[in-house]
């Protein structure tokens, strides 16, 4: 009788890894999705590396475009376009905070053609029980930092992205339910100026 229970627990546990497996999505499939998903909007939780939280809007128009609308009291706008990012205080007149988008890990999700698979980009590829987490870099430029992108199945979505900068900082987003393929204006996109925002 315990020589059964043991064999029927190591049946269960070795059937339990593979419904794992099953359930953790391919390299393919990830560069797959994130190459279909054109435009996206939707809600953002934000949780900063001082641990602080804010929250707003996001819209996402692939290839190489990104903004976040935060909600009040945050006053600040992140726009990512032209191959920059702009980051711009809508308290004050000075003119936007800028750095180029291919030093920072969102270029990864932002790319013409997101290649997953490509060598010595992907850092880590796992399944935590409920969503695939990758993390990434470029390979190229592994100094940019790195970012670590959870997606559920059936259908494919991103859900979040933890962005480890090179500075050593590490900022959170928790994406609400995106609503993808709509169109976008390229004007959300524009180079946001501090009286225009």
């Amino acid at each position: 009788m315990i020589r059964i229970t043991r064999i029927a627990a190591i049946v269960l546990a070795l059937l339990a890894g593979q419904a794992a497996l099953a359930d953790k999505l391919s390299l393919n499939a990830l560069s797959a999705y994130l190459n279909d998903l054109k435009t996206a909007e939707g809600s953002f939780t934000q949780i900063n590396d001082d641990g602080s939280i804010s929250t707003g809007k996001l819209y996402i128009k692939r290839p190489g475009r990104m903004r976040f609308e935060y909600n009040a009291p945050d006053t600040a706008l992140v726009v990512a376009s032209a191959n920059a990012v702009y980051i711009v205080d809508s308290k004050s007149n000075q003119p936007p905070e800028t750095y180029p988008l291919r030093r920072t890990p969102l270029s990864l999700i932002l790319a013409r053609n997101v290649n997953l698979s490509a060598a010595n980009m992907v850092l880590g590829h796992d399944f935590d029980g409920t969503a695939t987490v990758v993390t990434a870099q470029d390979p190229k430029n592994p100094e940019y930092g790195s970012i670590q992108m959870k997606f559920t199945g059936n259908p494919v979505q991103l859900r979040q992205w933890v962005v480890n900068d090179n500075g050593g900082g590490k900022t959170t987003v928790v994406l609400g339910e995106l609503k993808t393929g709509g169109a976008l204006s390229n004007r959300l996109f524009s180079e946001p100026r501090p009286d225009r925002n």
